[in-house]
């Protein structure tokens, strides 16, 4: 795959002709994260993701922090292809889908990917029949099956992570 790589203090960045985003940040802090690709979050809403795993999820700075503490975790996989999958979602038109779909499968579904997700067998098989004609809801089944996941696996451990309590202790932001 051609991409371009950019070199920047704390972080490298490259854009793959897929379209996917891959981010190496040197250092395990959220903050570094935050202050370079997603909106700074306000202390309330640092605070509000323990309320629940749907707040992390709809705040594009809680996803980004998220995505940085499943880095660690090496299960940063989860949440590309949720990401994904719900740009797949926005999608009309339908050779795009149809390509989308296609590029979605290889990188996260087929086998022979190194960033395949964790599916039960009853999931792949809904897969595998929706794949016949592709649609923007041909992985519905496996976005809600890796949300699941991360709700349960590592949304507890992202709270209770350095990570998460060195920002609500260190964010002044207003």
């Amino acid at each position: 795959r051609a991409s371009v790589i950019i070199k920047r203090p704390l972080f490298k960045v490259a854009w793959y002709n897929n379209g996917y985003k891959r981010i190496k940040i040197t250092g395990n802090r959220c903050q570094s994260i935050l202050s370079h690709f997603s909106p700074k979050p306000t202390l309330d809403d640092a605070h509000s993701w323990t309320m629940s795993f749907e707040r992390v999820m709809k705040s594009a700075a809680g996803r980004g922090c998220f995505r940085q503490f499943l880095r660690t975790e090496f299960s940063e996989e989860n949440m590309m292809f949720w990401i994904a999958c719900e740009e797949l979602k926005k999608e009309t038109n339908k050779t795009v889908v149809e390509e989308k779909v296609r590029q979605i499968y290889e990188d996260f579904i087929s086998i022979l990917s190194p960033k395949e997700v964790s599916l039960d067998s009853r999931v792949r098989e809904v897969i595998n029949r929706n794949m016949l004609e592709p649609t923007s809801h041909t992985f519905d089944d496996a976005q809600q099956q890796i949300y699941t996941l991360m709700q349960r696996d590592s949304y507890p451990r992202f709270i209770n992570s350095s990570a998460y309590t060195d920002l609500v202790k260190t964010d002044t932001r207003k």
